[in-house]
């Protein structure tokens, strides 16, 4: 899922600026960080780099890649079954609406492609010596692909293009420690959308987007874990201390109506993303037979378009499925639906 909206937005500065300030006392190079930073050109940095791991590789002995095997914790592989990994994913792609392109990223990204957007620290992402970082986060990277592609419109300029939605399937990694034993990963499979289009006034764009986006994953949850299991929406409006009638109308009561076994409701308490998602957010929770209340789906509108194409105007909706959440929490109970596009 994108990044927990309740993690801190940066570590603590203290302990990495003492370990700094050692390694130039030891290295006899003072303001070696700053030199390295803003003196040197990314391609000079970069090549400086390739050559330093160059020769620490072939310093290296293969037991000690038997070694980093076991103990490393970005290394080890998934837990999850494959297979299963597979069929949500058919079953998700199956239920896309066509307005959306599926799209298959590149493991790396642009360095800071979170960091720059969003109010997380660039330790939460790890970063190569090629001046790009590894995809910690989907919807970070769909979103650069849709501003890309709004820019792209010949009419883009005249504030009519045509919106853009787009989805993935991607294993991301994360470079802070979540914890450990069983449960606690680094890497992990996610389910993303992203939809970028213009401000149309009165909540329009927001309500009707987000409104597709929980419509997909009702429909790929229900045909994923049949229809035996609770699930509910809960609509946030960051916007306005009580929901607007717009978000009333618009997401929740339309929902409710169509959807009458699936529990919508408001929820105005909720403090998870504030900062992050700008006004309108959701969750979608499933309750696995005789047991707790499980989050699956997390997602809002946010401001990264914004900044990438300077035009207030632009609007972005994000959300994603753990995918490995939703494959070990729920066991199957039958074989996924026909993957036939409705």
């Amino acid at each position: 899922m994108p990044i927990s909206k309740d993690s801190p937005a940066s570590p603590d500065i203290a302990p990495k600026t003492q370990i700094i300030d050692r390694i130039e006392r030891e290295a006899g190079v003072p303001d070696l960080a700053n030199i390295l930073t803003n003196r040197l050109a990314p391609t000079d940095l970069q090549s400086l780099l390739l050559e330093v791991y160059g020769q620490r590789a072939k310093r290296r002995e293969p037991r000690a890649l038997l070694e980093d095997q076991v103990s490393n914790r970005f290394i080890r592989p998934s837990t999850t079954s494959p297979a299963r990994l597979l069929d949500w994913d058919r079953v998700a792609f199956s239920r896309l609406p066509k307005v959306f392109q599926p799209i298959e990223l590149s493991p790396v990204c642009p360095l800071g492609t979170v960091s720059a957007l969003s109010p997380i620290s660039q330790d939460w992402t790890v970063s190569t010596i090629r001046n790009t970082e590894v995809v910690s986060d989907s919807t970070n990277v769909l979103a650069l692909e849709c501003a890309t592609r709004r820019r792209e419109q010949k009419d883009f300029s005249s504030g009519k293009a045509a919106s853009v939605h787009l989805a993935a399937s991607h294993r991301l990694l994360r470079g802070q420690k979540f914890g450990v034993g069983p449960g606690t990963r680094q890497h992990f499979r996610v389910f993303t959308l992203c939809s970028a289009g213009r401000d149309s006034g009165n909540l329009r764009f927001e309500t009707q987007t987000v409104s597709l986006h929980i419509g997909f994953y009702l429909a790929a949850l229900r045909g994923f874990l049949g229809t035996r299991t609770a699930l509910r929406v809960a609509i946030s409006d960051f916007g306005s201390n009580e929901a607007r009638p717009a978000v009333r109308s618009e997401v929740v009561e339309k929902f409710q109506s169509a959807h009458k076994k699936v529990r919508i409701g408001i929820d105005q308490d909720r403090k998870q993303g504030r900062g992050y998602y700008r006004q309108l957010c959701f969750k979608i929770y499933a309750t696995p037979s005789n047991d707790r209340e499980q989050e699956l789906v997390d997602g809002g509108d946010v401001n990264w378009t914004q900044k990438l194409l300077n035009n207030a105007k632009e609007r972005l909706i994000i959300s994603g499925c753990g995918s490995e959440r939703l494959c070990e929490l729920f066991e199957p109970t039958a074989s996924p639906k026909s993957t036939k596009r409705p």
